[in-house]
C-alpha cells in the first residue's frame, strides 16, 4: 500500500547525503532495521521505485526518517538529495522487512558492523535503543572512507559518551583523522579482535554495507 509522506525536516549529513523527515498519516509503525520504498512519478507517467532504510526509531507520531547518499547517476537519489524541499510530498510504501531487525525488548549484547551509508537501519537500532532506555550493550564498528563522510557524527559522539552501553570505533579506509594510531586500512582481523565481542560470547551480529 502506497501512502503519502510530507517533508518536515532536512538536514545534511555529508555533502552527499541527506536525512529526510516525513510525516506520514496511517503510519503502521516499524520495527528498527525495516525499509521502505520511495517511488517518484514523472510529469509523463514515467516512475521509478528506490528502496531505503528507515533512520528513525519507531514512533507513535507517524514520523519516518531516511537518510539518501547521492549516486552520480541515479534517477532518484539526485533528487532526493538536491531538490526536495520542505512541505514536498513523496509516496512511500511500507515497513518492508523482518529479518534484519533489533526488538527493544532484547537484552543480549549487540554487535553492530557497518560500511558506509549501511550505518542507516543500524543507526535506526541505535536510536531504538535510547529512545526506551534499553540498556544492551551495543557495539558499533562503522567503516568510512574519511572523516567527513560519517553519518551522525555528532549523534554518535554523544551517545558513546553518555557511557551507557554504546561503543563506537571507526576505520578509515582513505583519509584519517590527525593523530589516528592506524594508517587508512579495511577493517581486518585485528579490528575485529580489539573492537567487537568475542566469539564465546551472547552477542548477535547485525552488518549492513553500503
Amino acid at each position: 500500500m502506497w501512502r503519502i509522506g510530507t517533508v518536515l525536516d532536512i538536514h545534511d549529513e555529508t555533502l552527499t547525503a541527506r536525512t529526510i523527515t516525513l510525516k506520514v498519516p496511517g503510519w503502521p509503525g516499524h520495527v528498527a532495521g525495516q525499509h521502505v520504498d520511495v517511488r517518484l512519478t514523472a510529469k509523463d507517467g514515467y516512475s521509478a521505485v528506490r528502496s531505503y532504510s528507515i533512520a528513525s526509531a519507531p514512533n507513535r507520531e507517524g514520523r519516518v526518517q531516511i537518510t539518501v547518499e547521492r549516486l552520480p547517476n541515479g534517477e532518484v537519489s539526485p533528487y532526493l538529495t538536491q531538490e526536495v524541499t520542505l512541505g514536498d510530498r513523496l509516496e512511500l510504501r511500507g515497513p518492508i522487512g523482518g529479518w534484519f531487525v533489533w526488538h527493544t525488548e532484547q537484552t543480549e549484547p549487540i554487535q553492530l558492523i557497518a560500511g558506509g551509508s549501511g550505518i542507516v537501519p543500524l543507526m535506526a537500532m541505535i536510536r531504538s535503543r535510547e529512545s526506551v532506555g534499553n540498556r544492551s550493550q551495543f557495539r558499533l564498528r562503522y567503516s568510512v572512507r574519511e572523516p567527513e563522510a560519517v553519518f551522525y557524527k555528532n549523534e554518535l559522539k554523544a551517545l558513546a559518551e553518555d557511557k551507557l552501553g554504546l561503543a563506537v570505533t571507526y576505520a578509515y579506509t582513505r583519509k584519517i583523522p590527525m593523530d589516528w594510531p592506524r594508517p587508512p586500512s579495511r577493517i581486518d582481523a585485528i579490528l575485529i579482535a580489539n573492537a567487537t565481542w568475542s566469539s564465546t560470547s551472547a552477542a548477535r551480529l547485525r552488518s549492513w554495507k553500503a
